[in-house]
């Protein structure tokens, strides 16, 4: 008897799980995309984790193929891929609203957390129990980076041709610093031709933490519904032109009254700069910050770069807000005739603005010519490349952040095209060396959370400051 109840119980759980989901209103959805800020911690893996749990396995808005697709299309535009992939599939349900609604609350949490924490390390960070806790950081958000590394290689490279990919990207950009978009460039054409060839190496499917598995329809946007927004030339030119404004008038206007040397004037240049550059995802993005605002601009030391990381990793949001960590510490070193603070706030949310505005424009102009390139070969193929190739950048990201973590210096070395950086052994900081190990034998060994670990590191990372350690 009981077994007959559990088997009914089964049976009936499955037809209810399988019923066609209801149509869901803007005002519906805004509650759901709220959660899914909320829930934001731990990079674009982790977010993106969260989006494929609630978006396609609980709500079952969107088919698991073409969350793929569309998580595709985005790790291959510049920008921070979870962000831009949460604005597209609100595009999908509901046009430029619901794109303008699922993309700007994933961003909000973060603006708030991330510009407290920058007006407490502003003002305390190199001094007391502040400076104790961001040691602990460094350590643990070294250990997060590595996870990330593995969790995305296992779902990207799943063929000998996408783990060569792979590693010519680390070793292109690490030993000979080749370009990333060159790098993406170059993958994406090799993937290209090989999906348009059908050969199975570059018909890799997936990214992230998305299983895989299409067994959990019917869904609201399965794979054969369409947009609600088409692509033509006149609403093209229009969503363009209005985006595009948004984005560079305010840039044009501070140009025109400081000028290009004001500090703000550098902050809106250098990351409407990156907006269009740096491609693959945060993770790619950052190395190209930290190499730009540490060694170019002087804005950071590489260990504050480090301290404003371990702020991202901590906060709901994208990773990528640590932009604004660096452009209110560049705005706050160079404030002019504004007080410190004040001229850190504003950096700090005027390089929010032109890092996230052009994410919009990117999307909702490029959306719905991708859309109309679902199940092309060739495109499946070059993107599936580009993501193997974003795992060789990753790996070369926590690479440089463990050299600058558990060493104080480190010295340029060239040997015909190699160039790269080589840890100072002298300066081995043993302390970083064994929170850092601590940090991934807890996230590996024993599956730790995220929250846990920077926890118990940063609180490790006070104990020394106390002890006179650190």
């Amino acid at each position: 008897m009981a077994d007959a109840v559990i088997t009914n119980s089964t049976v009936s759980h499955e037809v209810e799980r399988r019923s066609p989901p209801q149509p869901v209103t803007l005002s519906e959805a805004l509650p759901v995309w709220a959660r899914v800020a909320a829930l934001s911690f731990g990079g674009p893996a982790g977010q993106i984790a969260v989006m494929h749990r609630i978006l396609v396995e609980e709500k079952r808005w969107i088919s698991e193929n073409r969350f793929l697709h569309a998580l595709n299309f985005c790790t291959l535009l510049p920008g921070p891929e979870a962000q831009q992939l949460a604005t597209y599939v609100g595009w999908l349900m509901h046009g430029t609203r619901g794109g303008i609604v699922a993309g700007g609350p994933f961003v909000v949490p973060g603006i708030i957390a991330i510009m407290g924490l920058s007006w407490v390390y502003a003002l305390y960070g190199n001094v007391g129990l502040v400076a104790g806790l961001f040691f602990g950081l460094k350590a643990a958000v070294l250990a997060i980076v590595a996870q990330a590394v593995l969790r995305i290689g296992r779902r990207a490279l799943k063929s000998r041709a996408m783990i060569g990919l792979a590693a010519a990207s680390f070793v292109a950009i690490f030993f000979l610093n080749v370009p990333f978009p060159l790098i993406v460039l170059t993958a994406g054409l090799i993937g290209y031709f090989g999906g348009r060839q059908g050969l199975p190496q570059f018909q890799v499917g997936g990214g992230h933490d998305a299983s895989g598995k299409d067994d959990g329809g019917p869904y609201l946007l399965g794979d054969d519904e369409l947009p609600q927004e088409h692509a033509t030339a006149g609403q093209t030119l229009r969503v363009l032109a209005v985006w595009a404004a948004l984005w560079l008038v305010p840039v044009a206007l501070i140009l025109g009254l400081l000028g290009p040397s004001h500090v703000f004037g550098q902050i809106a240049v250098f990351f409407s700069e990156m907006a269009m550059v740096t491609f693959g995802g945060a993770y790619a993005v950052l190395a190209y910050v930290a190499q730009q605002a540490v060694e170019h601009y002087g804005w950071l030391k590489p260990g504050e770069m480090l301290d404003g990381l371990g702020m991202a990793e901590t906060t709901p949001g994208p990773l990528i807000m640590v932009t604004q960590f660096v452009g209110f510490m560049a705005a706050f070193r160079n404030l002019g005739s504004l007080s410190p603070l004040v001229a850190g706030t504003l950096g700090g949310l005027l390089t929010t603005w032109v890092t996230f505005a052009p994410c919009f424009l990117w999307i909702f102009v490029g959306a719905p010519y991708v859309e109309r390139l679902r199940g092309n070969r060739a495109l499946a193929g070059a993107l599936a490349a580009i993501t193997a190739a974003v795992v060789g950048v990753i790996l070369n990201l926590a690479v440089w952040f463990a050299l600058h973590t558990i060493f104080a210096e480190v010295r340029p070395f060239a040997a015909g095209p190699i160039r790269l950086d080589v840890p100072v052994l002298s300066s081995l900081n043993p302390w970083a060396l064994l929170l850092a190990l601590a940090a991934l034998l807890a996230v590996f060994r024993f599956k730790a959370g995220m929250i846990p670990t920077l926890a118990a590191c940063s609180a490790a990372g006070v104990a020394l400051h106390v002890a006179g350690l650190i």
